[in-house]
């Protein structure tokens, strides 16, 4: 229980965090090219609340440090499709993510198929959402070829990363109504989702309905 209210404190002090660095990151891209450092740096640092993301480490699409930070966090593009010549379309489409040190764990055992060792439990940040995938089986991009129903493409979050994924057994994993719900069920890489302001954005459809 205290763990619950734990998570959900955290959820209510943190919404207008999400909604404010979104919000900084339209205002301030500007014309820069979307391959350019610039961009790239204000693209992925504004997946974090400011007073994290402007102290990152941030790394480009092509995997070269950008910037090195002072926080112990790092910021970079979460999308695993092949980095676009001409740089991402736009930073939802290029699914930043921050994480500190722990996190880069759980990715990097993520990417290559391999359970992540984690010494506590990890929280990553993607305030500008992803392009979709299916909540039950880890790596499907494509909707076409994921579960009936189980396709979510996400708006801000927060996401928690356990140590121990037996945590979080007694999270339902239905992302319809508005509260934290798991990713990746019964699988190495079950992690919970916390959604912030403009959650459904991208999937209006799957938002809460009024009674």
């Amino acid at each position: 229980m205290r763990h619950i209210l734990s998570l959900c404190f955290l959820v209510i002090t943190l919404s207008m965090l999400a909604l404010s660095a979104a919000a900084s990151h339209h205002q301030s891209a500007g014309d820069n090219p979307h391959s350019s450092a610039a961009w790239q740096i204000e693209a992925y640092a504004s997946a974090a609340p400011a007073f994290i993301g402007n102290f990152a480490t941030i790394i480009g699409g092509d995997g070269s440090t950008l910037r090195e930070g002072t926080n112990g966090w790092t910021c970079q593009s979460g999308n695993p499709r092949p980095y676009p010549e001409n740089g991402w379309p736009d930073a939802h489409t290029a699914m930043p993510i921050c994480h500190d040190d722990e996190g880069m764990k759980w990715m990097a055992a993520y990417m290559q198929g391999k359970k992540p060792e984690l010494t506590r439990d990890s929280y990553m940040w993607m305030l500008h959402g992803d392009v979709g995938e299916d909540n039950l089986v880890p790596g499907v991009m494509d909707k076409e070829d994921s579960t009936p129903g189980e396709w979510i493409e996400s708006g801000p979050h927060l996401m928690l990363m356990p140590k121990d994924p037996a945590s979080l057994k007694n999270f339902s994993t239905d992302f319809t109504v508005g509260a934290p719900y798991v990713m990746f069920p019964d699988t190495d890489y079950v992690h919970l989702m916390i959604p912030m302001p403009g959650y459904y954005q991208y999937q209006p459809e799957s938002a809460p309905k009024a009674p």
